[in-house]
């Protein structure tokens, strides 16, 4: 058995054909369809980047325990996992994060693994005579300076970092297509911001927030996003062409999949984390070929997750999911769309915490003052450092939770990345409301989704401090006072 997971960064579902994008627009993700399970109610867990591959390693929620950080000590990763019983696992990526202090003991996990600089600011060229020096110490002007340094080394389409990825991703399957027992993941950062294409002109690199650029702005900015994701597509189409040339598909299971999406103007704004989890954001493409099942050119209603991946994986080659895992093995679902869940979590840490039951979703905003807001971790650090000294000096040692393996960890002050901006409770149903307008006020189906969101929450051993800073029972059933919204029907 051999799987190849293809992981894409800020993959918008909507600029798809399977859910409605002209084919043209993305030719080999509509070939991709009609060889695979196409999933059309995926959503990720944790947000963003790295607690979402937290979530792909381990197959549990991130976000509920602590925020950006590395794999702990006490995780299961199923790389590892893997390892053990002799599959070997090569991870080929571009994705600039790995290399950070909060994303440093992911790449490890791997047997092996290869990178490629170069996105979105990376601390890569060091060319000083176009580095501005006052702003270095300011992660949004320092990103922006580095990756002007970055873009003279890349003139064309064959220098951009994606295209190398898949470059050595296809390498490895030359190479290996008579082997048996491997996993490759080829994961490359794009089409995340900023939506560069060598050769394309303008603007490229929307400010997360609100709009600010007239519908013309607006317009162009989209069209930078679509170039990138027509190179997205074409190496896609590479790895399709070689699976036919290779035959590898009667023996080898293909995952393609997101991290989240990203809001390209919609609600007036751009990017992720600036507003509560709409589904341009959180709903994502997810495609499963499995061999075993032979599925292919049809669609699954099931409503999965990010933490399926690692079970599913697990379950590919034989191997039991561990006992923390909350994810399912989707091996029955592509089969016959088998339900795995009733419900889903999904939110970033010290924001709403949002469930869906694949037809509504409730965003559940913290109280005023959003506290108490703790970090539970082994592995204090943050996206691009360590915790901070005074943060760390009001650390205390908690007993530890059901997962950490009889393992305490710190507990320490929590810190968001950004803050709410819409800090209020909403309840949306997708089937009359998929473009989520119109919110609802029903006080018997936010008590049934207030329900689903506490019992995922206890099952998930959450801190108490998430209950109290979101007004929810930590025992006991959701009553009246518990709701945030106004009642319609009594």
């Amino acid at each position: 058995m051999r799987a190849i997971v293809v992981m894409y960064d800020s993959l918008v579902r909507r600029m798809l054909p399977p859910w409605g994008a002209p084919p043209e627009q993305a030719p080999n993700f509509a070939r991709l369809a009609t060889r695979s399970a196409t999933f059309d109610t995926c959503y990720a867990g944790s947000m963003p980047c790295m607690p979402a591959r937290r979530e792909m390693h381990t197959g549990r929620y991130n976000f509920l325990h602590r925020s950006w950080g590395p794999i702990e000590p006490f995780d299961d990763s199923v790389y590892e996992i893997l390892a053990k019983q002799g599959v070997h696992s090569h991870l080929i990526t571009d994705h600039q994060h790995y290399w950070e202090d909060g994303g440093a003991t992911y790449h490890t996990r791997f047997t092996t693994h290869e990178t490629f600089r170069g996105q979105e600011g990376d601390a890569w060229m060091p060319f000083l005579d176009l580095l501005d020096r006052d702003v270095m110490q300011q992660y949004l002007p320092r990103a922006h300076t580095q990756d002007q340094a970055n873009r003279t080394v890349m003139t064309s389409r064959e220098d951009m970092p994606m295209t190398k990825v898949f470059d050595a991703g296809l390498d490895f399957l030359e190479r290996n297509a008579g082997a048996d027992d491997w996993l490759l993941q080829i994961e490359t950062f794009d089409p995340h911001e900023p939506f560069t294409v060598p050769g394309e002109e303008g603007d490229d690199w929307p400010a997360y927030g609100p709009v600010t650029q007239d519908a013309a702005g607006v317009e162009a900015m989209r069209a930078h996003y679509l170039k990138l994701l027509g190179e997205c597509d074409r190496h896609l189409g590479r790895v399709l062409d070689a699976m036919d040339r290779l035959e590898l598909w009667q023996d080898t299971m293909l995952i393609v999949c997101t991290d989240h999406g990203f809001l390209l103007g919609e609600r007036g704004y751009w990017g992720k984390n600036v507003l509560p989890w709409y589904d341009e954001a959180i709903h994502t493409p997810f495609f499963l070929w499995d061999p075993k099942a032979g599925v292919a050119g049809e669609r699954r209603q099931a409503l999965v997750q990010t933490i399926d991946i690692a079970p599913t994986l697990l379950e590919a080659f034989g191997v039991a999911p561990t006992a923390d895992m909350q994810g399912k093995p989707l091996g029955a679902t592509v089969r016959d769309d088998t339900p795995v869940r009733e419900a889903a979590l999904f939110g970033v840490f010290g924001s709403h915490v949002s469930v869906t039951d694949g037809r509504h979703v409730y965003m559940r905003a913290p109280l005023p003052g959003n506290t108490p807001l703790e970090e539970h971790s082994l592995m204090p650090t943050r996206m691009r450092g360590f915790a901070s000294g005074d943060d760390l000096a009001r650390a205390s040692l908690h007993p530890g939770f059901a997962f950490t393996k009889g393992m305490p960890v710190l507990r320490y002050p929590g810190r968001l990345m950004r803050g709410p901006a819409q800090l209020q409770s909403l309840l949306f149903d997708l089937q009359t409301d998929p473009g989520q307008q119109t919110p609802l006020e029903d006080k018997a189906l936010e008590t049934r989704m207030a329900g689903h969101l506490v019992e995922l929450m206890r099952a998930s051993d959450a801190p108490p401090g998430q209950y109290r800073r979101l007004g929810l029972p930590e025992t006991g059933p959701v009553e009246d006072p518990h709701l945030a919204l106004l009642p319609a029907q009594d």
